[in-house]
């Protein structure tokens, strides 16, 4: 081709448009694209305050609870129904909760809220088949504030998960009746009464006599 010093010709029309709309199309492809992620940014927020919420209530209406200074405990009626008053509590701490003979686990425990990590005094998980030595590890976190628990009849705790107790300074009573996984239930006891000497430990429904091949088997298992 010769050299020559005139400018290159503008591309013609068509193209230029083409070159206008395909940019135009890469805009609103990004536009849409961060749309999209914002409106699923904003449902998996509201799926998750849905399922805390949900959580919060499914707690409420297996357990029985009472307020930081309120007297009236909430719990549901013969029939089933639960008074709904509670939701006027919502941004005040819990004090003291049974969940006797619900289905609580290690994971459900933090639906009690952070608030009750520094106000939960009285704490019952009576008969709960899924409490084991994950959730007594997991109460730590009241080692400030909870000075009653009642963990008797659960029947996945051992002597294991019993030492994570020793965190519990403020523990003044705690009761251990029929854990069917004990099997020298007065060395445990001994034990716990080492470890939490201001604690009252109460522990029925046991044959306490103790044998010696069965203290050392507890020891090893401790």
């Amino acid at each position: 081709r010769p050299w020559s010093s005139s400018p290159a010709s503008p591309p013609p029309m068509h193209r230029r448009l083409l070159l206008i709309l395909t940019q135009r199309f890469s805009d609103f492809e990004v536009l849409l694209r961060w749309k999209s992620r914002m409106k699923r940014r904003k449902l998996l927020r509201k799926n998750h305050l849905f399922f805390l919420k949900c959580s919060i209530l499914f707690a409420c209406l297996l357990c029985v609870l009472r307020f930081v200074g309120h007297s009236e405990w909430f719990r549901a009626d013969h029939k089933g129904k639960f008074n709904w008053d509670f939701l006027n509590h919502k941004d005040t701490p819990l004090e003291e909760v049974d969940m006797s003979y619900t289905i609580i686990n290690y994971t459900g425990l933090s639906n009690l809220g952070t608030k009750a990590q520094r106000s939960l005094r009285t704490l019952s998980v009576r008969g709960c088949s899924e409490v084991d030595d994950w959730f007594l590890a997991r109460l730590h976190v009241f080692q400030d504030s909870l000075e009653e628990l009642d963990i008797s009849h659960c029947p996945q705790i051992t002597p294991g998960g019993l030492a994570a107790l020793r965190n519990l300074k403020g523990l003044r009573r705690l009761d251990v009746s029929s854990l069917p996984r004990i099997s020298t239930p007065g060395l445990v006891i001994i034990l716990l009464e080492e470890m939490l000497p201001q604690c009252e430990v109460i522990a029925s429904g046991y044959d306490h006599s103790l044998k010696p091949e069965e203290v050392e088997e507890e020891r090893s298992q401790g």
